[in-house]
């Protein structure tokens, strides 16, 4: 495929998504800002690059060596690197290296680990307490128990190198995306009377944005519409 072809296909699903958040934002009454994360995975480090040319901020990886891999392969895009995957604890020195922001800290040996690491290499990271939205819980899934979300994120916000930012949540499958990211918003309440500037609601994709839009998301994270599908490489 052209380069010329490729970036249309990608204006036009940028394009397709922002007017479907604006739809969804005036719907519900919204006259706020809702942040697009572009979730990259599984796609070149040319699409990220492709991204920061048509005003993209910022992209989400699931995985850490691929994503270390990309952002090392286009130094000069000014995009935000999101962590969105699980993650293990044995990875969190190599991501306080390459993420800027990682959404999926939900267990409190992950947030003693990246706050060390990031330490380590001299960073701040920005964190996102990951809530479950399964029920019942699903540990396959990543997400800390609604009511153990205030004290994990009493736990990042003591830390001397992580700032909490907000919360996030990926809605069950099959499920009702509207009751999950309802339940979220209300975690997201809570965390907020004890810590004012988490302010982010990370919620909402491909197939359920204007669900979690209306619920009162901040941030959507959205892969496929914009970029299309692409295998994973191996």
């Amino acid at each position: 495929m052209s380069d010329d072809r490729r970036r249309e296909q990608v204006r036009a699903g940028l394009e397709a998504v922002r007017e479907r958040i604006d739809a969804a934002r005036v719907a519900a009454g919204r006259t706020d800002e809702v942040r697009l994360v572009v979730v990259t995975k599984n796609h070149p480090a040319s699409d990220v690059a492709l991204l920061g040319e048509l005003a993209v901020s910022a992209v989400g990886e699931n995985r850490d060596g691929e994503a270390r891999d990309k952002r090392a392969a286009v130094p000069g895009v000014p995009v935000r690197w999101h962590m969105i995957g699980q993650l293990q604890r044995r990875k969190a020195g190599s991501v306080a290296r390459w993420a800027d922001v990682v959404e999926s800290v939900d267990r409190p040996e992950l947030v003693v680990a990246l706050d060390r690491a990031a330490t380590a290499a001299g960073r701040r990271l920005e964190v996102l307490v990951q809530v479950g939205l399964d029920l019942p819980a699903r540990p396959d899934r990543g997400g800390v128990a609604g009511h153990d979300t205030p004290a994990l994120a009493d736990l990042v916000a003591q830390a001397s190198a992580l700032d909490l930012r907000g919360v996030m949540g990926v809605a069950p499958f099959p499920g009702d995306p509207h009751e999950a990211f309802a339940r979220l918003a209300q975690v997201a309440e809570r965390i907020r009377r004890d810590h004012p500037g988490a302010d982010t609601i990370s919620a909402g994709m491909s197939a359920d944005l204007e669900a979690a839009v209306v619920c009162g998301t901040t941030q959507v994270r959205i892969g496929s519409a914009v970029l299309g599908e692409r295998s994973p490489v191996h």
